[in-house]
């Protein structure tokens, strides 16, 4: 991951948000799904990509949202 990509991810009971680089969560929630609207949101501000980890901490999802090296369409 680049440093600035939004990684969601599970700690300590809550699922989380943090820009990748940084120590501490941008955000905490409840449930997977509530982390995973406000890390897309969070994403899609900073056009970077967004990690979405399992329980497990291996990588779940991976949605880019603004720096694509790839211009096909489709």
């Amino acid at each position: 991951m680049a440093k600035g990509d939004i990684e969601t991810y599970h700690e300590d009971g809550q699922w989380k948000n943090r820009p990748q680089g940084n120590d501490r969560a941008s955000s905490t929630h409840e449930t997977k799904a509530e982390a995973e609207r406000v890390g897309r949101d969070m994403a899609k501000d900073r056009k970077v990509e967004h990690v979405i980890k399992n329980l497990d901490g291996q990588i779940g999802k991976r949605n880019s949202y603004g720096n694509d090296p790839r211009r096909s369409k489709g």
